[in-house]
């Protein structure tokens, strides 16, 4: 089920909703299981670059099937939290706009821009 790049948040969340209803998950979608889930799958993300060198990482971007790997795992972890914030009724798109506001105060680019430590 692919779909084009203009899918909004909402529709992301609609086509979760959708998916996790038609399979009766509900009652296994708490806060708590979705937290686990969220973990288990950036886990799994991160496995993949685990022994690998910054500049393999770097290559994925031209092979597909690295690239489709990192892709899948990334989607599972998106998709337990568009799944949180439907049970939570989280608006994501307010959220992250608060915390990028609330970052943009907190790192101001004139103090941390080419900086990889925030100290």
């Amino acid at each position: 089920m692919r779909s084009d790049s203009n899918t909004t948040i909402i529709e992301l969340r609609n086509k979760v909703r959708e998916f996790v209803h038609a399979r009766n998950w509900g009652k296994y979608h708490n806060p708590k299981d979705l937290a686990i889930s969220i973990c288990i799958e950036a886990a799994e993300l991160l496995e993949l670059f685990q022994w690998r060198s910054v500049d393999e990482v770097i290559k994925w971007i031209d092979d597909e099937e690295e690239l489709r790997k990192v892709t899948e795992e990334l989607a599972d972890v998106l998709i337990y939290a568009l799944s949180m914030a439907n049970i939570l009724n989280i608006d994501l798109t307010s959220a992250i706009l608060d915390k990028l506001t609330k970052n943009e105060s907190k790192y101001p680019f004139e103090k941390y821009k080419g900086k990889a430590h925030l100290n």
